[in-house]
């Protein structure tokens, strides 16, 4: 008997970590099950309490292949049974209810992204913080920095009273799709592998991908966002998230989005970690501009770096037609001034007929925005939901 699939028009997850959990080619045999269990996952995640016969209707597959899976994912303690529906205009025999088993599990997401402190969280499945957990972090580097995260993971681990489901965590830098850090230069990782050094200490399915990457999928799934989104982060350093057209943008060398090294202006600048010279990151990562407002004029430091993030965004924006940059990092210093010299300097630009309407807003997922991007990673390679 043929493989089934769902058909072209079933609904599916939004995005992967390795770009899309919509495949745009046709399923080989061996992969069709694992898709058709992510498609019963995703519309129980997405839409709640269903039957059997429900999710049949909703995903496209037949009774039986669902009958299938119900069963391997009630066994394998991933899906309950919440008893039967009492719905009086239905004759026959009550269906019973289905669900994911959203207290079953936990979830950590670590955030590695702060300049002083490395953040974590425990979470149920449906992205509630549960515990937090803090490190300090200003001044670890290499070897401590990556024994710190550690720590921090194992005192969430043994705070859990419930399976892990995975670790995910949003780093700083060029990160690959096996986790590996290529490059973070503020923590001084050059081919860091985290995710396999993590995983094999804690004997735990863990996922490490960049932080701005975390953040825009968490502002995609989560916040108010449009289909098509870049987002800033702001912190020890400065990165960015592009998702466009619902799809997460790696690049063939995983560092689309990595635009704090990009050299803004023709006029020198400060050092950077990197080793050149006027680096987005050295106007608007939080600790040099909170140097520079303390050593000068605070309103002429964050125009500046308004101004030099508006340079940077502008080809950008114009070659990808956005209509939205999202900002997340500490709204003292992001919103107000620096997002207003950010917008004017766009428009300067930019086409006006093409992007006089586009926006610069703040992030509605706050402070915690990167550990629940880093969970819903877990979600989306562990159950291939989002």
């Amino acid at each position: 008997m043929p493989t089934e699939t769902a058909s072209p028009s079933t609904p599916r997850a939004t995005t992967g970590r390795a770009g899309s959990l919509r495949p745009s080619a046709k399923l080989l045999p061996e992969q069709a099950r694992a898709h058709n269990r992510a498609l019963v996952l995703q519309g129980l995640y997405r839409s709640g309490p269903h039957s059997r016969a429900d999710l049949s209707r909703l995903t496209g597959l037949t009774r039986v292949t669902v009958g299938d899976l119900v069963a391997e994912l009630v066994d394998e303690g991933i899906a309950v049974e919440l008893g039967t529906r009492v719905d009086p205009s239905r004759p026959g025999k009550p269906a019973t209810l289905v669900d994911i088993a959203r207290d079953g599990f936990r979830i950590i997401g670590l955030d590695l992204s702060d300049t002083e402190v490395f953040r974590g969280a425990l979470l149920d499945l449906d992205g509630t913080i549960i515990e937090r957990r803090e490190a300090p972090a200003g001044d670890l580097t290499g070897d401590r920095a990556t024994a710190t995260v550690l720590s921090l993971a194992r005192h969430l681990v043994s705070a859990s009273t419930r399976p892990i489901l995975g670790i995910g965590i949003g780093s700083p830098g060029v990160v690959d799709l096996g986790g590996m850090v290529l490059s973070a230069p503020n923590r001084g990782w050059l081919a860091e592998p985290l995710q396999a050094h993590l995983s094999e200490a804690l004997g735990l399915p863990v996922i490490v991908t960049n932080d701005a990457n975390a953040a825009a999928l968490a502002e995609f799934g989560y916040g108010d966002s449009a289909p098509d989104l870049m987002l800033v982060t702001v912190g020890y350093g400065v990165g960015a998230g592009l998702v466009l057209d619902g799809r997460l943008l790696f690049g063939s060398r995983f560092a689309a989005g990595e635009i704090g090294h990009v050299v803004v202006g023709t006029d020198g600048g400060d050092d950077c970690a990197c080793g050149k010279r006027g680096c987005l990151e050295t106007w608007l990562a939080v600790p040099r501009l909170t140097a520079r407002m303390q050593a000068g004029d605070p309103d002429t430091a964050l125009r500046e770096a308004g101004e030099r993030l508006g340079i940077a965004l502008a080809p950008i924006v114009g070659a990808l037609d956005l209509s939205e940059v999202v900002l997340a990092g500490p709204t003292t210093l992001l919103d107000g001034i620096l997002a207003e010299a950010t917008v004017a300097t766009l428009r300067q630009r930019t086409m006006e007929r093409f992007h006089g309407a586009l926006t610069v807003r703040m992030t509605t997922l706050g402070d915690d925005i990167v550990m629940r991007g880093a969970a819903a990673t877990v979600l989306s390679e562990r159950l291939g939901v989002s």
